[in-house]
Formats: C-alpha cells, sequence, structure tokens
C-alpha cells in the first residue's frame, strides 16, 4: 500500500494565521526588511526570535509586536561572530527546543569598494556580513530543526547574485554563493523535512539602501527602471518570506524567488557615458 496521497498535503486551517505557535528566527529583524518579516509573521501568529545590533531598534522593533498583540523576544549579537551565534542559539533553545523557521536576513554592500582598489581585508568584510553569517547561523539552527521534524530556511540575498553586478564583483559572488547555498542545502535536507529557498531582493527603501532621495524628480521613470511600474517597500518583501515560511509553500524548496519588481527579468543594469559608471536607474534615456 502506498503511502503517497494527498492527505499528505499540509492542512491551512486559519489563512489569516499561517503560522501560529511556530518559532522563527530573524537575523536583522529589527530594521528595513528584517523588521518587514518579524512583525509580519508576529501579525501572523509567530513567536519571533529577533536578532540584530543595534539595541535601540531591536527594542522599538520588539515593543512594536508586543503592542499589536503579537510575541516577540529580542537578542543583541553580532551574526558574524561564532561565540554571539551560540550564544543566542542556546537561548532560543533553552526558551522552545527548537525553532520552524529560520530567516538569515543580514547582509550589506559595504564597504563599497571598486575591485581594482579592493585587498584581502575588504573582500574579507564582504565575505563575513554575506555569507559567513549564513554558514554559521544555518549551522547552528539545522540540527535542532530536523531533531523537531522540519521547517524552513529562508535565505534573503540579493538580485546581484543572480545577474552580473558590474559594481562590486566579489559583494555579487557572496550573493551568488548563498543563492547555490539555498540549493545545494535543499537537496540535502529535504528528506529530513527541511526546505530551503532564497529571495533575491532588488529596489526596495530602506534606511540602509535609500532609493528616493536625488530622484524625486525623475521618479516618472520608475516604469522604466522596474517593470512593475514602481518602488518596493519592506512589506513586499515580507509577504513572499511569509509564502515560503508558511505550508503555501509546503511543496517549494531549493529555489531562489527574485522580489525585485522585474529588474533580474528586464535588464537591470546600464554604463552611464556621462556618469562613467553602470547605474541602474538612468535618469536620461
Amino acid at each position: 500500500m502506498t503511502s503517497q496521497n494527498v492527505d499528505n498535503v499540509p492542512v491551512i486551517e486559519d489563512w489569516s494565521n499561517l503560522l501560529g505557535g511556530k518559532i522563527a528566527v530573524v537575523t536583522g529583524g529589527a530594521d528595513g526588511i528584517g523588521k518587514g518579516i518579524s512583525s509580519l509573521f508576529a501579525a501572523h501568529g509567530a513567536i519571533v526570535e529577533i536578532v540584530d545590533h543595534d539595541d535601540s531598534l531591536l527594542n522599538e522593533t520588539v515593543e512594536g509586536i508586543r503592542a499589536l498583540g503579537g510575541h516577540a523576544h529580542g537578542h543583541i549579537a553580532d551574526v558574524t561572530d561564532e561565540k554571539h551565534v551560540e550564544e543566542f542559539r542556546q537561548s532560543v533553545i533553552e526558551r522552545h527546543g527548537s525553532i520552524d523557521v529560520l530567516v538569515n536576513n543580514v547582509g550589506d554592500y559595504r564597504p563599497l569598494v571598486r575591485f581594482l582598489d579592493s585587498s584581502p581585508e575588504s573582500w574579507k568584510k564582504m565575505y563575513d556580513i554575506n555569507l559567513h553569517h549564513v554558514f554559521l547561523v544555518t549551522h547552528a539552527f539545522l540540527q535542532p530543526m530536523i531533531d523537531s521534524g522540519g521547517g524552513s530556511i529562508i535565505n534573503v540575498h540579493s538580485v546581484e547574485g543572480m545577474r552580473a553586478y558590474p559594481g562590486d564583483p566579489v559583494y555579487g559572488a557572496m550573493k551568488a554563493a548563498v543563492n547555490h547555498f539555498s540549493t545545494c542545502l535543499a537537496a540535502s535536507y529535504g528528506r529530513n523535512g527541511i526546505r530551503v529557498n532564497g529571495m533575491g531582493v532588488d529596489i526596495t527603501q530602506t534606511k540602509q539602501v535609500d532609493y528616493i532621495s536625488g530622484y524625486e524628480d525623475v521618479e516618472n521613470l520608475w516604469e522604466s527602471w522596474a517593470p512593475v511600474g514602481r518602488l518596493g517597500w519592506p512589506e513586499d518583501q515580507a509577504r513572499v518570506a511569509l509564502f515560503l515560511a508558511s505550508d503555501f509553500s509546503s511543496f517549494v524548496t531549493g529555489h531562489n524567488i527574485p522580489v525585485d519588481g522585474g529588474t533580474h527579468a528586464g535588464g537591470g543594469w546600464f554604463f552611464s557615458p556621462e556618469a562613467k559608471r553602470f547605474v541602474n536607474r538612468p535618469k536620461k534615456l
């Protein structure tokens, strides 16, 4: 008798509470895209363990979630530091026993150094903040997730890891590595109940990357810069993360979804003879 039947499809009992009772860890979850994810996860019933290096933003985000009736805890940590990662892992595991969702959201394009001017030191910094921490945090929580029956891992990287990034090939390579790590990990641990997917983000307004300042007088060109014709916001990224974290995506693993308003499909970077560099929002067509 076969064990393969429609009953294997997870039942979604409450579509307005997609993560009810789930334990979710979100790195860099106190601001920007991470805050959007933390807040939406909590709104859908998750208990969110937020990791960030900014004490003020962390407290603000945790209190904001709690004020709306959600559940969240904050951890001050440098996710590139093995000792810090182990400390917050122990704290989370002691509180909950395991986790159901892991969002590796931390990343940075800085220090932005053109390759000819770069050095092993700048490469190391780029590696630590964009790839090393993904290995550290995933390794820390993978076994508990397996032991508890599985879960969802979401790696937030960049569309620059899915297309050429002339501005900084090292940054592009780090993001491409997260992209492929997600695919490989999914193939390795799917039979243990672990789903792994990536999100290639782009043109999303945050404090880290400001897409508005300096472009107010040419915002009519958004229909040229992005096929969807508008700027993205953390809420746009959070909705895709919610899909990947929930049972809506129970048959989706090993994929990297561009959450970019269509910039990957539409092109992306243009060489500007006037600026003598590549730009992703030319002010003159």
